[in-house]
């Protein structure tokens, strides 16, 4: 069943929440520390009906359905699209299916037949035959998500997670555009304006170069060589290696990987008739991309596609940074971390207007060995340099974690909260999970879905989750929105003078309506400057216009 409430009873959660006070709910610790926020009188308004709402979940669900959300910026495109559209684009694409494994297979020949059909082979259906098949249709959902999932001996959520992007493999990335039209759909639907989506374009031709390539040998001092493998990646190794990639041609597949860009997202606004009278609202949302780099192979491929990545983002605005993704507990993912950490320590230097988002932490006890869960948010800070961290869920089992938790807060390193992934694939909920530790150091942070299509949910889940299992007060979820704005990648300064401070604009906007549709002069000068001020505003805009319609 879909994941839209914790997985313990409704009935306890109610009985929980009945037993909080308003004041309880009000004063939950605020984000950031010595900073105490004086709610307005639409925002107490808005306190009051946040309660009201919160006395039952799918209440508490439709309120935040309604409430401006700002970005979600830890998403996964192939990870947030439901089954339902893989199984009819399999359709579309003459796939079939291995009924054993309810897995996508491609045929092994194709009919004469106008139009033509698949040719699937001994053992295997076609893919559109799950139309007339319920049965094989409530398989196929259940395979590529964690729909009715049940762990059992040596099956756990982790491996069903993870296996499912294997299973809806193969599907023409002639979809990506529908794709993008199905998450800006959904985030529209509930008052999001802003996505960084994680996507990996083609490097087919950069993996040939790189597999002809040997990594380099030489050693690296052992006083940097504490955490894992470092040989070959002193600045000059790297340095030779880059230039010999260049020179191969990996520049070549720039050009096709945003020609994959201009197609997608063609596709996308011709399916919601952006620019026309008749604009669907999805149009509204902002997207941009995050260059997902696959960590678990051999390092002259993942240095060549990190490389591939900063060439990209460097001259494609669409792409406002990048990720390393695949599962960090992984052979390769372990073993190569601190020599990956390196390779971006080294790529930051040549390209340092390039943003780096990383996958940290995404680990726990008995998933890897303790030594594994002890340094690795640590390195992306300090080698990977990552401005954001997604889900840091070890950041209590690392080498001093009060230190690091202050390094995140003094630094502002935001952190993407995914509390149903967290939960499906690691197991790990309140009172295990890290999010209170983040709060009370003044870390900021913003909640995000990950992959919402495997996990079933949408960011209202998010949402709702957060206010039910770690009693988030509205202001506490106001200010996860506003956090979401004051750390996404779009270019431009930010609307509010202190980093994570939402209290006071600019000089430009200062005195303001804030979210005014009229700004002054200097203030609307100042917006169309800096896109990032210019969405964080519309959030104001947003906020002003939801608070002022509740009673």
């Amino acid at each position: 069943m879909s994941r839209c409430l914790p997985s313990f009873a409704v009935a306890s959660l109610i009985f929980c929440v009945a037993t909080l006070t308003q004041a309880q709910v009000a004063a939950s610790p605020a984000p950031v520390k010595g900073v105490v926020a004086v709610a307005s009188p639409r925002e107490q308004r808005a306190i009051k009906a946040f309660n009201a709402a919160k006395q039952n979940p799918l209440q508490l669900n439709a309120f935040l359905t309604r409430m401006p959300k700002g970005a979600d910026l830890h998403m996964h495109l192939s990870g947030a699209i439901y089954a339902e559209t893989f199984i009819k684009d399999a359709a579309v694409d003459l796939l079939c299916v291995n009924p054993t494994t309810h897995s996508f297979v491609k045929p092994i020949g194709t009919t004469r037949s106008i139009p033509p059909q698949p040719v699937c082979g001994e053992g295997n259906v076609r893919a559109d035959s799950a139309f007339k098949d319920q049965k094989l249709y409530d398989a196929l959902v259940d395979s590529f998500s964690m729909r009715a999932f049940v762990p059992s001996a040596g099956v756990s959520g982790h491996d069903q997670f993870f296996a499912t992007f294997e299973r809806f493999g193969g599907i023409n990335k002639s979809h990506t555009g529908e794709w993008l039209d199905e998450v800006a759909t959904r985030a529209a639907a509930q008052n999001e304006q802003y996505l960084e989506v994680m996507e990996t374009p083609i490097f087919t031709d950069v993996a040939k170069i790189s597999s002809h390539i040997e990594w380099p040998t030489t050693p690296v001092d052992p006083a940097q060589n504490r955490t894992g493998n470092a040989t070959g990646t002193s600045r000059e190794d790297l340095s030779h290696l880059r230039e010999t990639l260049l020179n191969a041609g990996l520049r070549e597949e720039v050009a096709v990987d945003r020609k994959e860009l201009d197609d997608a997202l063609d596709s996308r606004d011709a399916i919601e008739n952006c620019g026309q009278p008749s604009a669907r609202p999805a149009c509204s949302v902002k997207i941009r991309f995050l260059y997902q780099v696959l960590r678990a192979f051999p390092p002259q491929q993942v240095f060549a596609q990190t490389l591939l990545a900063f060439e990209v983002a460097s001259v494609d605005p669409r792409v406002v940074g990048l990720n390393f993704v695949q599962p960090e507990d992984a052979y390769m993912s372990m073993s190569e971390y601190h020599r990956q950490m390196l390779m971006l320590d080294y790529l930051h230097n040549v390209y340092p207007k390039v943003h780096i988002s990383l996958h940290a932490g995404e680990i726990a006890p008995g998933l890897v060995p303790p030594d594994g869960l002890r340094f690795h948010i640590r390195e992306a800070v300090d080698l990977g340099h990552a401005e954001r961290i997604g889900h840091g869920v070890d950041v209590m089992y690392e080498n001093e974690p009060q230190a690091l938790l202050k390094e995140l807060a003094d630094r502002h390193i935001m952190v993407e909260i995914n509390l149903t992934s967290n939960d499906v694939i690691l197991g790990v909920t309140a009172p295990w999970h890290p999010l209170p530790s983040y709060r009370a150091a003044g870390v900021p942070f913003a909640l995000s879905t990950d992959d919402e299509g495997v996990s079933r949910i949408d960011l209202t889940n998010e949402y709702t989750r957060a206010a039910m299992e770690f009693n988030l007060s509205y202001l506490d979820l106001k200010q996860s929105a506003r956090t979401s704005l004051e750390h996404n990648f779009l270019p431009g300064a930010s609307l509010w003078q202190q980093p994570d401070v939402f209290t006071k604009t600019v000089p430009a906007c200062a005195g303001l309506p804030l979210g005014s549709e009229k700004p002054s002069s200097n203030c609307l000068s100042f917006l169309q400057a800096n896109e990032k001020a210019a969405e964080q505003w519309e959030l104001e805009h947003r906020y002003e216009r939801f608070e002022s319609s509740l009673p």
